[in-house]
């Protein structure tokens, strides 16, 4: 059903000055007539349809923007509005040369700064506005580059200006975000509305994306043969860490942290599992003063100490070089005409909003007596509430603003206030107009500067809105330019100069290791975990007349099983083994779902999550949607009152969260390759197994009691090992200690046996990457073939025996379990000190204790 036009756009045009769509008299724009047209067409409830379809595609992708802050959690998915927004080819020919000579222009002032400063010579820029800023590093003077250009990557912030065209709001150059984005967005928006796409023709930005991939390339080093390129992240909480990991994955370059790094005899070198791997090019994503603690910031640990000095000798090359922060300077605007006239004898093709620097006496007056119509702005943006709107200030707050500007004049700007365009946005079944911004991105090529076709653009939360920051709840656009000749352009793939490589497991990065090492062990916690407490609520629920600890051993003894299983310690152990518990229901729940109790189920998912999102990159779409629907269930459990949640509730929940948690380990062996790090996560989940197993059979297995108790604990753990069909079919007798042994403790065939696991753990260590000397076993190998070997050698007889001096305790079979389990610990200690030698917050799980 077509939409009526009038309620398309009902109120929209309320206090709007300039918009993108329509002309002042409501009429279309030419440029978005077709555009306009298809949304009619489509109508309310299929535009509504659509923009649904859009945000399951988001969610369902993992795309996510980090917001800091936000009680909603970390990890915000990202938001794309259907209705895209359009330029005509013809327009954006003046803007891409604009933003070419523009990015031409700051990529000389970045060589005159650290070079021969003569825009300060010849009083084109003033001293203060360059040493009085910080990004001005005088670590970089006179570094000498292996790339061309200082400015290899260059972001312009745009917005159409009351004359029409667009201006000049910021420039990025540090480590400018949003081409990850646009590329989704482009992705998502051209798939969920593939018709609107093609009727309006949209330029292509393939060939963009191909010439960065060479730009990161082509800046290695000389004679650099196959160059290494890494993307330095500060990790998965910095706020656009989702692109971080979508850029790292789609150029399949390796995504490393500062610990990741290291300077070694003048060279920057990857900490793999086997060995240095030396770096050539580094794509980082980390701000200037963080990226080496030993000249700029030494409390930074997102870089890596000397990695300046390895740029002096030439070595590495860093895109964008360190330094470049100098241009993210707003006290440069009023002086970028100079500039222009200066370096090029031009003018500049895209105009700027109106500033006054305040280091000069004119301009100061100026802004002094205006200034409640003015926009004050520190040069540096030393924080995030650096612009200050002087219309709002009451008087003593403007005194005080002055009295400020006045004492430090040279660190301030004002700017002019001026009300940018408005972009129709598709909200509540109708359009409504949003401020917006664009970013527009430039990069360096053999002549000159190349710029995406489009971009990304951002727009308010509400049409009162001026911020567009996605910190504070604003939304993108897809930018698109429109092209009659589009589908004829399609940009080929370009071949780069390097003889493709195949990495191998010895180049893993250490901390991807150490992740993937850690994820395997959490997500093996996890669903050992889960499984274990659905049957103790199973048996709580079927023994709810007699929860007596002192009266009901059975409970006593699955209830203590609990708390060894997750070291919540006193738990239901209590002070030297006498339970202390006085509210039974209260512990338990904890134990599932508190997340601030270290080694409850919640608090092993959340550190699980960590470890997931430290190594997205590696993740396919299909196992993100079953991490996200993880939470979906797990999320309103954990924030829900303790009080309501009952065990059937909690069991129902479990059996939903182990179902996941079996679909999620599938989809990693599908998913990851043995050289990707698949190994070392069967490592940690199958050592993670084994440990949980000892713990379980410790607790359950080595007391002896009565027949009838006896007989219902090997049941509750056959039940708990998801072993209990197996038993049935393989005995076809009444449950015993013997069989149970046999079957979960030394049978070399059954999957989830002690001895198969154990088994399996030591053969994948074989394959782990090392100087093997021949005939000779590694210390981490050591331990688990003795553990192995313990295994094989045990008998049945001889571990369910009782001795008559200690009837109530299988003492040979918890002697060899606690064996088993220091050797298991060993084990893991030492893989960590062999190959994941650097500081790491989760570094061990909690280390098993018995009693």
């Amino acid at each position: 059903m077509k939409l009526d036009v009038e309620s398309l756009i009902e109120n929209y045009f309320d206090g709007v000055s300039y918009d993108e769509m329509f002309h002042e008299n409501k009429q279309v724009k030419t440029t978005w007539k077709n555009l306009y047209d298809t949304l009619k067409t489509l109508g309310r409830d299929e535009l509504i349809s659509r923009q649904k379809e859009i945000d399951w595609n988001l969610a369902e992708n993992g795309i996510t923007y980090n917001v800091y802050n936000d009680p909603k959690g970390l990890n915000r998915p990202w938001s794309l509005n259907l209705v895209p927004f359009i330029m005509h080819k013809n327009e954006w020919n003046d803007v891409e040369k604009g933003l070419q000579q523009r990015a031409t222009l700051l990529d000389l002032v970045v060589k005159d700064v650290y070079g021969n400063r003569e825009l300060l010579k010849n009083g084109i820029i003033p001293h203060e506005v360059i040493f009085g800023h910080r990004g001005f590093l005088r670590q970089c003077d006179g570094i000498q580059l292996n790339t061309e250009k200082y400015l290899s990557v260059y972001a312009a912030d745009l917005s159409r200006g009351p004359d029409g065209r667009m201006w000049v709001v910021n420039d990025r150059a540090q480590a400018p975000s949003g081409m990850g984005y646009s590329l989704e967005n482009r992705t998502i928006s051209s798939r969920v509305l593939p018709h609107v796409y093609r009727s309006i023709h949209v330029g292509d930005q393939d060939r963009f994306f191909n010439d960065f991939n060479q730009l990161l390339i082509q800046s290695a080093p000389a004679k650099t043969l196959n160059p290494t390129v890494v993307v330095l992240t500060p990790g998965p909480h910095n706020e656009t860490y989702f692109e971080h990991a979508y850029l790292a994955s789609y150029y399949g370059f390796p995504l490393v942290r500062g610990s990741d790094l290291v300077v070694r005899d003048g060279k920057l070198w990857m900490k793999s599992l086997k060995a240095l791997k030396q770096v050539d090019v580094v794509y980082r994503r980390v701000d200037d003063v963080f990226v080496d603690p030993l000249e700029l910031r030494e409390d930074s640990y997102l870089g890596v100490a000397g990695l300046l000095d390895v740029v002096r000798r030439r070595n590495v090359s860093i895109i964008n070089p360190v330094g470049v922060g100098i241009i993210e300077n707003s006290g440069l605007i009023p002086f970028m005409p100079a500039v222009a006239k200066y370096f090029l004898d031009e003018k500049l093709i895209l105009p700027q909003i109106a500033t006054w620097w305040c280091g000069q006496k004119k301009e100061l007056d100026h802004v002094m007596s205006d200034i409640s119509k003015l926009v004050i702005k520190r040069i540096d943006k030393s924080n995030r509430e650096s612009i200050v709107f002087a219309e709002f200030l009451n008087t003593q707050e403007l005194e005080k603003l002055k009295n400020k500007i006045k004492s430090r004049p040279y660190l301030y700007v004002a700017q002019e206030k001026i009300k940018f365009s408005t972009v129709p946005n598709f909200v509540n079944g109708k359009l409504e107009p949003r401020n917006m911004v664009c970013r527009a991105f430039t990069i360096a090529n053999t002549e000159g500067y190349s710029v995406m076709s489009g971009g990304l653009v951002r727009v308010s939360s509400t049409k009162e809105t001026v911020r567009v920051s996605n910190q504070r709840g604003g939304t993108s656009k897809d930018f698109c330019i429109i092209d009659e000749n589009a589908s004829k352009i399609k940009a080929p793939r370009v071949e780069t100069n390097v003889t493709p490589v195949a990495t191998g497991l010895n180049d893993l990065p250490s901390l991807t290791a150490e992740n993937l090492y850690w994820a395997g062990r959490y997500i093996g916690r996890a669903l050992v975990t889960s499984r274990h407490l659905r049957m103790v609520l199973n048996q709580m629920i079927n023994n709810e007349e007699d929860i007596d600890l002192e009266t009901n051993t059975k409970l006593s003894i699955l209830l203590r099983s609990v708390t060894q299983l997750t070291n919540t310690y006193p738990g239901f152990v209590g002070d030297k083994g006498k339970p202390s518990i006085s509210n039974i229901r209260e512990e338990l729940i904890a134990v599932i779902v508190d997340k601030n109790k270290v080694g409850s189920l919640a608090h092993t998912l959340s550190m699980f999550s960590n470890s997931y999102y430290s190594i997205r990159n590696l993740w396919s779409t299909d196992m993100w949607r079953v991490f996200e629907s993880i939470h979906q269930i797990w999320d309103p459990v954990i924030n829900a009152d303790e009080e309501s949640v009952s065990y059937k509730a909690l069991i129902k929940v479990l059996d939903q969260l182990i179902t996941r948690l079996i679909a999620f380990m599938g989809l990693i062996e599908e998913s990851i390759l043995v050289d990707q790090g698949l190994l070392l996560y069967f490592i940690g989940l199958n050592l993670e197994r084994v440990i949980l197993n000892v713990s379980n059979f410790q607790s359950m297995l080595t007391v002896v009691t009565d027949d009838y108790i006896e007989y219902e604990i090997l049941e509750a753990m056959l039940h708990s090992h998801e072993s209990l069909n197996i038993y049935r079919y393989s005995y076809r007798s009444y449950i015993n200690i013997s069989s149970v042994i046999s079957l979960i403790l030394l049978d070399t065939k059954y999957a989830r046996s002690l001895t198969y696991l154990v088994n399996r753990v030591r053969k994948d260590i074989i394959h782990l990457p090392h100087s093997k000397v021949k005939g000779a076993l590694q210390d981490y190998e050591k331990p688990i073939f003795e553990a192995f070997s313990k295994l094989r050698l045990a008998s049945v007889a001889n571990l369910v025996s009782v001795s008559e001096e200690n009837m109530y305790l299988r003492e040979n079979l918890n002697n060899l379990l606690s064996e088993l389990n220091a050797l298991l610990y060993k084990t893991s200690k030492t893989i960590s000190d062999t190959y994941f030698n650097h500081v790491n917050d989760q570094s061990q799980l909690t280390r098993q204790q018995f009693s």
